[in-house]
């Protein structure tokens, strides 16, 4: 199973200066990586080139000689800069073609898709994100959502992993499982939702927890 965490300051923080919450984000990636999660996309879209090149490098410093790798969401110059594992591209963004083409080996590229047609025309990456699967607290009010059949529809379309996002919960990995997903990404799953201030926690209960109930869910294969 492939674990992901998707950073989320704002999220996490709340509403703090951002040197604290710039703290609280690299006081997460640390517990993702004691946790042994897969990955790490720093998602923050909002930041300029330098604010997020050195979040990634305080991130990718705490990654070294671990399993978890890092990756920087959309932006290829910060993940280069940075010295990042990856980009994860959005639906909209370049091909992972030309991304391929200005990186270095090995360098990961995964993608989010939405729907099967968009997974289908994907190709050079590594991996897919595909939701919105389920309501989410990132993304209140969407009116339309991927569901577990258009999950499905994903997973059998293509031949790369394929990671479910949106309302991730422990108790909603089976139903990931089964409708053929390699894992998730998430943000709140890796967080403790009653904090006040930083919602920064220890992952390892979590990581446990979501891969056991994702693994003897009876899977297909």
């Amino acid at each position: 199973m492939i674990l992901f965490l998707v950073t989320d300051r704002r999220r996490l923080a709340g509403q703090v200066a951002f040197a604290e919450a710039r703290r609280c984000v690299v006081r997460q990636a640390e517990q993702a990586i004691a946790a042994g999660l897969d990955g790490i996309i720093v998602r923050e879209r909002d930041l300029e080139a330098r604010h997020l090149a050195d979040l990634t490098r305080d991130i990718v410093a705490l990654s070294r000689g671990s399993t978890t790798r890092v990756l920087v969401s959309d932006r290829v110059d910060v993940a280069l800069a940075s010295g990042a594992d990856g980009v994860h591209l959005r639906g909209d963004s370049f091909s992972a073609r030309e991304v391929r083409a200005m990186t270095p080996t090995p360098f990961m590229i995964g993608r989010s898709v939405h729907g099967v047609k968009e997974a289908s025309q994907v190709t050079d990456v590594d991996y897919l994100i595909a939701g919105t699967v389920w309501p989410s607290e990132s993304k209140p009010g969407l009116d339309q959502l991927l569901d577990l059949e258009g999950l499905t529809a994903v997973t059998k379309a293509v031949h790369v992993p394929v990671l479910a996002i949106g309302g991730v919960t422990i108790d909603r990995m089976p139903a990931v499982a089964s409708a053929g997903g390699a894992g998730v990404a998430a943000i709140g799953l890796f967080m403790d939702a009653s904090a006040v201030g930083c919602r920064a926690t220890s992952l390892q209960a979590v990581a446990q927890a979501a891969r056991t109930r994702f693994d003897t869910s009876g899977s297909r294969s």
